[in-house]
C-alpha cells in the first residue's frame, strides 16, 4: 500500500493498479480525495503527470500538483483558454472597476466644485490656465470656468471623457 499505508492513493485506485511504497502520486493524491487525481488525469494523463513530477525536485512537487489541479479545473470549465481565460476575465473586471471608480471620483469632484461655486456669492476673478491633455475646464450654471487637473495616464483621460459624455452633472452636456 502507498502513501498512508492503509489504502492505495487516488491515482492507483483510479488506474486500478497496486500502489507501491515509492508511488510518486501517493503524497499528492490521497485516497480520500479521488476527484483531485481524476480531473488531473483526464486533462493531462497519468503518464505526463508522472513525468512532470519526476523531473521536479521533491520540494517543488506539491506546488506543481496544486498548479496542475488548478489548471485542470480551469480546463474543465473553459476547454479553450483554461486558467488564462479566468485571468483575462479577472483583469477585465479589474479594469471595469477602475473605470467605475474613476467615474465616481470625477462625479464627486464635480459635485464638490458645484457646491463650492454655489456657496461663493461674489464672482472670483477669472484665472487663466494653460490647457494640456491632462486638464479639463468645466462650465457650471453660473458660467464660471473651473479647472481640474488629472493624472497623465491615457486610461484616466478616456475614462473621464467617456464619463462626461454619458452623464450631465450640471444639467447640460459637459463635453460634446
Amino acid at each position: 500500500m502507498g502513501g498512508n499505508g492503509t489504502s492505495p492513493c487516488a491515482s492507483c485506485k483510479l488506474l486500478r493498479r497496486r500502489c507501491a511504497k515509492d508511488c510518486i502520486f501517493a503524497p499528492y493524491f490521497p485516497s480520500d480525495d479521488p476527484q483531485k487525481f481524476a480531473i488531473v488525469h483526464k486533462i493531462f494523463g497519468a503518464s505526463n503527470v508522472s513525468k512532470m513530477l519526476q523531473e521536479l525536485a521533491v520540494h517543488q512537487r506539491g506546488d506543481a500538483v496544486s498548479s496542475l489541479v488548478y489548471e485542470a479545473n480551469a480546463r474543465m470549465r473553459d476547454p479553450v483558454y483554461g486558467c488564462v481565460g479566468a485571468i483575462s476575465y479577472l483583469q477585465n473586471q479589474v479594469q471595469q472597476l477602475q473605470m467605475q471608480l474613476a467615474m465616481a471620483q470625477t462625479e464627486i469632484l464635480c459635485i464638490q466644485m458645484n457646491q463650492d461655486s454655489s456657496s461663493n456669492v461674489a464672482t472670483p476673478a477669472q484665472n487663466s490656465y494653460e490647457s494640456d491633455d491632462k486638464s479639463f475646464i468645466f462650465h457650471n450654471n453660473m458660467s464660471q470656468n473651473q479647472y481640474l487637473n488629472y493624472p497623465s495616464s491615457s486610461d484616466h483621460h478616456h475614462v473621464i471623457q467617456d464619463s462626461l459624455k454619458r452623464e450631465s452633472f450640471f444639467g447640460h452636456d459637459m463635453v460634446s
